[in-house]
């Protein structure tokens, strides 16, 4: 698996370089700034980015405008954002195509490095790994939208949940339910969102997001 590392800081973007090749992943570029990496996404091609927000020259949204710009020139290209910061709008901008194949960390939640490799991967593989604060964000930005505010207290933790990827399995042991449950849970929410429900747990997601990025305003 070839990966694309964008990190303005050095210790940091040389320590994912040494985490990931020790997991057996492959680093085809290391860059830090924001064309460095349009540049190396391009033409590299790679399976996956890891992608800082903030890089040179600016240190605004380099990274992820770069991110965008690619995934407009090579469709579909997996992108996992790494970020001490929730940039909304570009956040639900990455979402919004639908095709999968990205995720959204928080640096400072990121508690190990299986944790982060199986992320990685993930997203790589098209599915998406999101942190459950960005997304409780994006769910808090939308709450005043129907009908996602017609959604129950406890829907509301399983979509948070859904959409970072968890399974109905994983649902019911975090918020101590019977699977069950987990699935009437599933299944009322999909029904308020008329979104068609899916045992593909990917698909799901990606349903789920897009709905919330049609509905922001």
């Amino acid at each position: 698996m070839r990966v694309v590392i964008a990190e303005d800081l050095y210790l940091l973007r040389d320590g994912l370089v040494h985490l990931l090749q020790a997991h057996g992943l492959q680093v085809a570029a290391a860059v830090e700034s924001g064309p460095e990496l349009l540049t190396a996404l391009i033409e590299l091609r790679p399976d996956v980015a890891v992608v800082d927000v903030r890089l040179p020259p600016t240190f605004t949204d380099e990274g992820l405008q770069a991110a965008l710009a690619a995934r407009r020139a090579v469709p579909g290209l997996p992108v996992l954002v790494l970020s001490q910061h929730v940039e909304q709008l570009y956040a639900r901008e990455l979402l919004a195509d639908g095709s999968g194949a990205v995720g959204y960390l928080l640096k400072d939640r990121v508690f190990n490095a299986d944790q982060f490799v199986d992320a990685v991967r993930r997203v790589a593989a098209g599915g998406t790994a999101m942190d459950p604060e960005v997304i409780a964000k994006l769910l808090a930005s939308t709450a005043r939208h129907q009908p996602l505010a017609t959604l129950t207290p406890r829907e509301r933790e399983v979509l948070e949940l859904m959409a970072g990827g968890r399974s109905n399995s994983a649902i019911s042991q975090r918020l101590f339910l019977s699977e069950s449950a987990v699935g009437k849970h599933t299944a009322n929410i999909f029904a308020k969102l008329g979104l068609t429900p899916s045992d593909d747990d990917n698909r799901r997601v990606l349903a789920v997001l897009a709905y919330l990025d049609a509905a922001r305003g």
